[in-house]
């Protein structure tokens, strides 16, 4: 398939339009619902499974946790979003995001409900599914990062 060079352009940009958008909203709505007594009840597997999010929880309690994972989400997304008037704070959003991402990541190892092992070779439950996720978010994470790192270079 033959694209001129200015369609290539216009087709990435607008890719790196919808990621970035789809990115911060993301952080922004699954934050919000951190607030809620049912996603607390969602989360719990992962947090008690997690080594330093159980002692968090612990410390914490799993309520206070959870909200306060989720205004990190919100002011994360938020940071990402802001990358037309702040490029440097966007770029440090797209980066807290990806390391938000990979602690994410670690719970397909530390839950034990992210695996159906009763089906000969271990092969991911929902809960694995839904994690799973979170490696096309790093990758958006990452990616919009250098995006604005390179805004932010600009003169």
């Amino acid at each position: 398939m033959r694209m001129r060079p200015a369609a290539a352009r216009d087709l990435q940009t607008a890719g790196a339009s919808a990621l970035r958008f789809g990115l911060a909203l993301n952080l922004v709505v699954i934050g919000r619902l951190k607030f809620e007594d049912y996603e607390v009840e969602n989360i719990r597997p992962l947090i008690t499974s997690s080594p330093p999010f159980s002692r968090l929880a612990d410390m914490l309690g799993e309520q206070r946790l959870a909200r306060l994972i989720g205004v990190s989400e919100i002011a994360i997304g938020s940071l990402i979003a802001a990358k037309s008037f702040a490029p440097r704070a966007s770029a440090l959003g797209s980066l807290a995001a990806a390391g938000m991402f990979t602690s994410t990541l670690s719970f397909l190892i530390t839950t034990p409900e992210a695996w159906q092992e009763r089906r000969g070779e271990p092969k991911l439950s929902l809960a694995g599914q839904f994690l799973l996720k979170d490696l096309v978010l790093l990758g958006a994470s990452l990616f919009t990062a250098a995006e604005s790192l390179r805004a932010a270079s600009r003169p």
